[in-house]
């Protein structure tokens, strides 16, 4: 069974956290939900509390198959906490994939991961981040996936399912949710 690490700190953007989340297992993957706060419960931007699967203290990305980095205020936390780029760059170091989202991809910029990459961002980071792709949703370039934000989050998710199960579970997963 495929394994993913999905990072939660107070003020993530929901949608980007949870739609993802709810595509993934849906495909069969195991995805745990840390969190990089004080608590196991976090709250997102909008209000909405989780319950975090896990605490992200002490534990690392072996035993993962792919890290996903959503986006909203809870980024800047992350950027200056550290924990997420070193994360990303064990994973990418390891041959695994990350996923960033909305803001996320800024983490990903800090840990000099998108040097030479193609890549998007949701366009309020774009003065942080110089090369944006600013039409494309989704954008993969190697080990690397990235999408626009809230309203793409379906998208995402189901590009992660596509690099961790085919596309052929994607289908499965689509026709699941009537689309």
């Amino acid at each position: 069974m495929k394994r993913v690490l999905l990072l939660l700190m107070e003020g993530f953007e929901e949608m980007e956290a949870l739609v993802p989340v709810d595509v993934l297992r849906r495909a069969g993957v195991e995805v745990v939900m840390a969190s990089l706060g004080e608590g196991i419960q976090v709250r997102g931007r909008c209000g909405v509390t989780v319950h975090a699967d896990a605490m992200l203290e002490g534990m690392t990305g072996a035993g993962f198959d792919l890290l996903v980095i959503p986006g909203g205020p809870a980024v800047k936390a992350m950027r200056v906490d550290g924990r997420a780029a070193a994360l990303a760059v064990g994973f990418v170091g390891q041959g695994k994939p990350v996923g960033a989202i909305c803001a996320g991809p800024l983490v990903l910029a800090d840990a000099g991961l998108l040097s030479g990459r193609r890549f998007t961002a949701h366009p309020s980071v774009s003065g942080e981040l110089p090369g944006v792709l600013g039409g494309e949703k989704v954008v993969e370039d190697g080990l690397v996936v990235t999408s626009r934000g809230a309203g793409t989050a379906l998208e995402f998710g189901l590009a992660l399912v596509r690099r961790l199960c085919g596309e052929g579970v994607v289908e499965e997963v689509v026709r699941g949710m009537a689309g």
